[in-house]
C-alpha cells in the first residue's frame, strides 16, 4: 500500500481510479487505504506548490534556528509545540547541531518577522537564543524547480 502515498505525495491530484490502475489493485481498496489514512493522519494535507512571485504576490520567508533549555519530562517537545502553534511558523523540526530547534516563518515583511522573533519567540523562558536567515530566493520548494532556466538559444550554423 505504500505505493499508494508515494503516488499521491507526488500528485496530490491522482484519482483513485487511476492509482487502482497505475498500481492493478482494486479502486475499492485505493479508496479505502486513502480514507483510512486521512482518519489516522498519515495523510496530514493535501498540498499545491504555487510560485506566488508570478501572481504578484510578495512575501518573506526565514530560516529561524532556536536554542533552547529542554524542560524536565518532556525535553524540546513542550517547548516545540509553543513555538509551533505561532500562525507565523510554517514548518518546525527538532535538529542536531549548535541549534536545538529550525522553523520555516512565513511574513508579509522583514519587519513582521523581527517583530515575531523580538515579540513573540525571545521573551520565551526556556529560548536561550536565536539566529534568523531571510530566505533570497527559492529554487525548489517540496522537490519541484521553482523557476526552470531558460534554454540556451543556440545561433543557426552557417556552412
Amino acid at each position: 500500500m505504500e505505493q499508494i502515498f508515494e503516488i499521491l505525495q507526488d500528485n496530490a491530484r491522482a484519482t483513485p481510479e487511476q492509482i487502482s490502475t497505475m498500481l492493478g489493485i482494486a479502486v475499492d481498496e485505493v479508496e479505502k487505504a486513502i480514507t483510512q489514512a486521512e482518519e489516522n493522519r498519515t495523510i496530514i494535507k493535501y498540498k499545491t506548490i504555487i510560485n506566488w512571485p508570478k501572481l504578484g504576490k510578495k512575501e518573506v520567508w526565514a530560516l529561524i534556528e532556536v536554542k533552547v533549555t529542554p524542560q524536565h519530562g518532556v525535553g524540546f517537545d513542550a517547548i516545540a509545540e509553543h513555538i509551533y502553534r505561532f500562525p507565523e511558523v510554517q514548518y518546525a523540526y527538532l535538529v542536531s547541531g549548535t541549534y536545538d530547534l529550525a522553523m520555516l516563518v512565513k511574513g508579509k515583511n522583514m519587519q513582521e518577522i523581527s517583530s515575531f522573533v523580538t515579540e513573540k519567540l525571545a521573551p520565551l523562558g526556556e529560548v536561550q537564543s536565536t539566529v534568523t536567515h531571510f530566505l533570497l530566493k527559492r529554487y525548489k520548494d517540496d522537490g519541484e524547480i521553482v523557476e526552470l532556466p531558460e534554454e540556451p538559444r543556440r545561433l543557426p550554423l552557417m556552412p
